[in-house]
């Protein structure tokens, strides 16, 4: 088949996750089989594209790639759009040096794998006229406009299996156990953790909690002959009165916090019960792990459906899940927005009926 990409870009931006590898590995390898194309790979995000600093993928072991966790190509969290400088490297604005490097290297498309930050700016430069594909990495699975991302399941395994470490320590030692699982402004991650291994108590950013519902029910099962509980909190879980204040009131207040919410949380409960607490943060390990079969399976679908979509010209777009098909959806409306938990969601009321406390 007469290939229109002979020349592909490939980067990955902001935080590291669990399929990246897979995804690089399955544009690379189809990229190459079905259309004779080559790929260049971009090191450490944006920045790399900006400083037109990268790779030839054809170096890798592409067996190697994947289940290897992290990713082969570096990262960063660098967003050319908010510049208000020159380069250091390139002395130029960072989006007319971006514009430069797809002339230089005459890519026919680049592939962004990220979050919503990447995939906002792969939405803006698709406004200026650069073919773009962004394809949706993390483990928090809050991009909008696909039902799930890779490296989230990965990160359920972590987090699940965290909580279900910590809970013979627990029993042991007759405590409560809160258990801090990353999610700043969405907790699928809390949620399906938490879910998995059987916590007591959920707490997500997107329901305000109340101590004094949750003393009440570990009061309640502690009066049922219940010894120890598992709170599974969000890192971005908030109070009911942290919920009533404005958004720059509420960065203020956190940034004076000198605790995770972990902490504050375990000490709230402490305080309210007088039942032994204590906190485990489980952080960085949600993201290192290596990929999940299902994340390898996923990613690996994504990668190929992202080179047939480069093929046909369709740009512009996020390489999405819906109802169980990929489909291109547009980046214009996965800017800037972030997919939060529905309150009917069917993971969401299935611990509701199981007696699971939410703080509300």
């Amino acid at each position: 088949m007469k290939a229109f990409i002979k020349t592909i870009g490939i980067l990955t931006s902001g935080g590291d996750a669990p399929g990246l590898n897979a995804a690089i590995r399955a544009i690379c390898i189809s990229a190459k089989e079905k259309y004779g194309a080559k790929v260049l790979g971009f090191k450490n995000g944006y920045r790399g594209l900006i400083e037109n600093n990268f790779v030839k993928m054809s170096d890798f072991d592409m067996e190697a790639l994947l289940s290897m966790s992290g990713t082969c190509l570096g990262t960063s969290r660098e967003k050319p759009f908010k510049a208000t400088e020159k380069n250091a490297v390139t002395g130029k604005m960072p989006v007319e040096s971006i514009k430069e490097t797809f002339k230089k290297n005459k890519l026919d498309v680049l592939f962004c794998l990220g979050g919503n930050g990447t995939n906002t700016t792969a939405s803006l430069l698709a406004k200026e006229g650069l073919p773009v594909i962004g394809l949706p990495k993390t483990i928090d699975n809050d991009i909008y406009g696909t039902e799930v991302t890779f490296g989230f399941h990965s990160a359920i395994d972590v987090a699940s299996e965290g909580i279900n470490q910590i809970r013979p320590t627990a029993k042991s030692m007759s405590r409560a156990m809160v258990v801090e699982i990353m999610g700043h402004k969405v907790g699928w991650l809390g949620l399906y953790a938490g879910a998995a291994a059987g916590a007591d108590i959920i707490l997500l950013p997107e329901i305000p909690y109340d101590i004094k519902v949750i003393a009440k029910h570990i009061k309640e099962l502690r009066a049922g002959g219940r010894e120890y509980i598992i709170v599974a909190a969000s890192e971005g879980a908030l109070s009911v009165d942290e919920a009533k204040l404005d958004k720059k009131a509420f960065k203020k207040a956190r940034a004076a916090m000198t605790e995770s919410v972990g902490f504050r949380i375990a000490r709230e409960i402490e305080e309210a019960t007088g039942m032994e607490t204590r906190t485990s943060v489980l952080g960085y390990t949600q993201r290192g792990a290596a990929p999940s079969p299902k994340d390898i399976v996923l990613a690996t679908q994504f990668g190929v459906a992202a080179v047939e979509f480069a093929a046909r010209k369709e740009f512009g777009i996020l390489v999405a899940m819906k109802d169980n098909k990929i489909i291109g959806f547009p980046l214009s409306e996965v800017e800037g927005r972030v997919k939060t938990i529905p309150m009917d969601d069917s993971v969401l009321q299935s611990q509701r009926a199981l007696g699971v406390c939410f703080g509300d």
